[in-house]
């Protein structure tokens, strides 16, 4: 089994749940709501990604664990791996999890909820995308990026997640869809307001 992988880094992971966390990211290229390309954004299902991930290296599972494991500076802490795209669930699968888990990583996937995850894993981040059927029917974090038209929060009021959280879309109307969040959760503690931290601090 091989797999097309965009970048594996070191950083430290900068929102939701396990915001502060070090981690070793693992960026699958390939998604199913966008092709990458900026002609192709104004028709894509996802038009708003701001994540390049067309580069593409061939590695097979062996050669992914190494890099994941090399990344990872010291044995003496539970390592973490996030495997994030793109849509990295077009490509994760059961052999590769394990792999790293036998090595001691705690693994979380960040997908758009389109494809089911493996059990395999760790921890699950939802993050739905305009006009798409959520096949992952729980998560331990949902994570919503607003305003969008649908999904908005009332559609994902009961889904089931133990932390909901709130992310402003970016973009030139960031101030104004930052305090729309703020307004949100403020009427509706059932969320969170999520910040991209690693932006602020300027860390990757």
């Amino acid at each position: 089994m091989s797999y097309l992988i965009n970048e594996i880094f070191y950083t430290i992971k900068g929102e939701g749940y396990w915001s502060g966390r070090p981690a070793v990211f693992c960026r699958l290229s390939r998604c199913n709501l966008w092709t990458g390309r900026e002609e192709d954004r104004a028709s894509a299902v996802c038009n708003f990604c701001d994540t390049d991930f067309n580069y593409a290296e061939r590695l097979d599972v062996d050669e992914v664990v190494d890099r994941v494991f090399s990344a990872w500076p010291t044995h003496a802490v539970k390592p973490m791996v996030v495997f994030t795209g793109g849509e990295p669930l077009l490509q994760l699968d059961a052999p590769l999890i394990n792999k790293l888990k036998d090595l001691g990583f705690y693994t979380a996937v960040e997908t758009n909820g389109t494809i089911v995850a493996p059990n395999e894993l760790d921890w699950v981040c939802v993050s739905p995308k305009i006009l798409t059927r959520l096949k992952q029917t729980w998560a331990h974090e949902l994570k919503l990026v607003y305003p969008q038209l649908s999904p908005n929060p009332r559609d994902l009021e009961y889904y089931p997640a133990s932390v909901k959280w709130l992310s402003p879309m970016d973009g030139p109307k960031l101030a104004e869809n930052t305090q729309a969040v703020i307004d949100y959760v403020m009427k509706d503690p059932r969320w969170r307001m999520n910040v991209q931290t690693h932006k602020m601090v300027g860390v990757k």
